[in-house]
């Protein structure tokens, strides 16, 4: 699973304070943000559609010299009372575009908005019958609105019932306005069968308000994991989901990489057992790992539903697979200051008995790391193994026989399945990498995984300074053969001996920190540092 999570830049934007305020998840409040724009726009336009007509017949009665109905004028008050509704919806709209006000503003903001467009429909409906029928209606479109708002709106259901009845007053205090200023006669009973339809609507609204702002916060609780608020989910794969988070006092961002027991619910027997342990072991892998080039954990854990995460450093950047794809191959000097923070990173492992075995471009991700750029940090920790680690464990994590990595950049003897691994299929592994930077081209092309397999243990690789317009260097262009060698005792025999040997390639410390920050600020301009 690649973790993509650290492709992603803090959104300033974002107020996890509001989100907590409310008691929603910052995702369900953003989803509110875009209701509540579109709502605003759609009552824009439909409020809009009379003064535009009203002013519409107006201008063609003046061009014409035509006399206009005797109740046209009558009907000013509407207009005026429609343009209100226009300044509002217009007001309300430019605020949710904005993004700048704090989320438990804006829902007050739009519960007052409610309040304003009930009354403005109220006056609508009430005036507009009365002069077409000589009565006051029964009913009006206000308890429609009031019902609807706690769906559109979801908050706390107090908060939303008192909203709601102040919305569902509106109809009788038009009512009486409209009684008031003589332009409707009213009688006690207009005035109960208002109050009635606005307190069944009333009730209607209450109720609705605490089934969804029930379900926000099973949503919110369901996204606590320890200390961290799950914010955004940013990918998913065999392992698991990554999210990124925020701790919740700190309010540091991180990466968190977490497994339900719902994802490994539907698999055959015995593969939620494989699928936990590995989780459980990579966790551990990395959490023993001090290496500034190894990603970073913060936290591990087992959430009340079982779940197991941890949350890792949240990285700003791109890995190589997509610095590739999108820019071509990289220089001979560039690819050796990479592959020896790359080396960095596996040798502390090595040194503690753990071999990765999915070395690849994707998971070396080049970053913005404090004031450094072009610094790599080695991702996924998923498939590391002990190097002394016995076949077919208990555990079920390691089974004779099978095989496991990225078929594109797997060592011989581990596409033939050998049990007994050590550091040099990561040697293989990053020998593969090199090939890629340097040439843009994965080492052997296939159809299928298989065919990938075949090659990688028979077919002896091209030169990689056959395959590219750009100059390397022979001893880098030697190393990069040596680390594909198919007899493991042939490579670099630890990630120690392929630095030293990258150390000793001519012209290979022609990359430095000022030309590594050049290339950053034409290609990948900093848009605002992360939080935290």
């Amino acid at each position: 699973m690649h973790e993509q999570v650290t492709l992603l830049r803090h959104d300033p934007r974002r107020s996890s304070t509001a989100g907590a305020t409310l008691g929603l998840s910052p995702d369900l409040l953003d989803q509110v943000r875009g209701r509540v724009r579109l709502l605003a726009a759609l009552l824009l336009v439909a409020f809009a559609l009379d003064p535009v007509i009203y002013l519409g017949r107006w201008a063609a009665a003046a061009l014409a010299g035509l006399e206009l109905p005797s109740d046209f004028y009558a009907r000013i008050g509407f207009q005026w009372a429609s343009a209100a509704a226009v300044l509002a919806s217009a007001a309300l709209w430019w605020v949710a575009r904005r993004g700048g006000l704090e989320a438990v503003r804006l829902h007050a903001l739009g519960l007052a908005y409610e309040v304003v467009i009930c009354f403005v429909i109220a006056l609508h409906a009430i005036w507009g019958y009365y002069l077409d029928r000589g009565i006051v209606p029964n009913l009006t479109w206000v308890p429609g609105v009031v019902m609807l708002f706690p769906l559109i709106l979801p908050g706390p259901p107090r908060r939303m019932f008192a909203a709601a009845s102040a919305a569902a007053a509106m109809a009788p205090f038009a009512l009486l306005v409209l009684h008031l200023t003589g332009r409707v006669t009213a009688v006690a009973d207009d005035y109960l069968s208002m109050l009635f339809s606005s307190g069944f609507a009333v009730g209607f609204a209450y109720l609705g308000a605490r089934v969804v702002y029930g379900l926000g916060r099973q949503v919110a609780a369901a996204r606590e994991l320890g200390s961290y608020r799950l914010e955004e989910r940013l990918g998913e794969g065999g392992m698991g989901e990554v999210w990124r988070a925020r701790h919740r006092m700190l309010a540091r961002p991180a990466a968190i990489k977490v497994v339900r027991p719902a994802l490994v619910g539907d698999a055959p027997p015995g593969v939620s057992r494989e699928v936990f342990d590995r989780f459980e072991r990579e966790a551990q892998a990395i959490a023993r790992l001090r290496s500034p080039h190894t990603v970073e954990l913060f936290d591990f854990g087992v959430a009340d539903d079982g779940a197991f995460y941890y949350a890792m450093e949240l990285l700003e950047g791109i890995d190589a697979d997509s610095l590739v794809r999108r820019y071509g191959p990289v220089p001979a000097e560039r690819a050796v200051y990479l592959l020896r923070q790359v080396c960095h990173s596996l040798s502390e492992a090595d040194a503690c008995g753990l071999v990765h075995r999915d070395i690849k471009p994707a998971n070396i991700f080049l970053c913005r790391y404090g004031e450094d750029c072009d610094f790599v940090k080695v991702l996924d920790f998923g498939l590391v193994k002990a190097v002394h680690e016995p076949a077919a464990a208990g555990s079920g994590i390691t089974v004779e026989n099978a095989v496991y990595g990225t078929p594109a950049f797997i060592a011989p003897e581990q596409a033939l399945g050998r049990p007994d691994l050590d550091g040099r299929v990561d040697i293989y592994a990053t020998g593969c990498v090199a090939y890629w930077l340097l040439t843009g081209q994965l080492v052997f092309t296939a159809a299928n995984p298989m065919g990938f397999l075949l090659q990688h243990a028979n077919t002896a690789p091209t030169p990689p300074s056959t395959r590219t317009e750009l100059p390397i260097p022979p001893a880098l262009d030697g190393l990069v053969l040596a680390c594909l060698a198919k007899d493991p005792a042939a490579r670099p025999q630890s990630a120690r001996e392929l630095m030293a040997r990258l150390d000793a390639v001519d012209g290979g410390n022609g990359w430095t920190e000022q030309r590594a920050r050049e290339w950053w600020e034409r290609h990948q301009p900093e848009r605002g540092r992360q939080e935290g």
